[in-house]
């Protein structure tokens, strides 16, 4: 059991690493106001690779292909909303924290983290 939750763990932060990344190769190319950095690309060739990789040598449990993609977009919006913060021209970013608050209650209650605690806490 704590296998298969390692690899899903590992799955939804290469997919947020995914997300954050793809984000950040979009502004390093196409914005004017960030300066150019060929980091981002990297981090996007080398996460694209490794869940790539997973993929085909684990099978995915049930229900993470839509953890993966919530994780994916979390890493979308969370990157833009600290670059909002950060060059406050851009505008606000007001409307991204809030989904991402909502997209990380939302996985929270997905991998139901509140259960597993309270077995832990019962066991002890």
């Amino acid at each position: 059991m704590t296998e298969q939750v390692n690899k899903e763990y590992g799955i939804l932060l290469l997919a947020f690493i995914a997300g954050l990344s793809v984000n950040g190769s979009f502004n390093a190319l196409f914005d004017s106001v960030i300066a150019f950095s060929i980091f981002p690309l990297i981090a996007l060739g080398f996460s694209i690779y490794c869940l790539h990789q997973r993929y085909v040598t684990h099978p995915m449990p049930a229900g993470t292909p839509m953890l993966a993609a919530s994780c994916f977009l979390l890493g979308i919006f969370l990157y833009s909303a600290v670059i909002r913060a950060e060059y406050a021209g851009m505008g606000s970013n007001f409307l991204l924290t809030v989904i991402c608050v909502a997209l990380v209650f939302w996985i929270g209650y997905k991998l139901n983290i509140t259960a597993r605690h309270k077995v832990a806490s019962q066991t002890d």
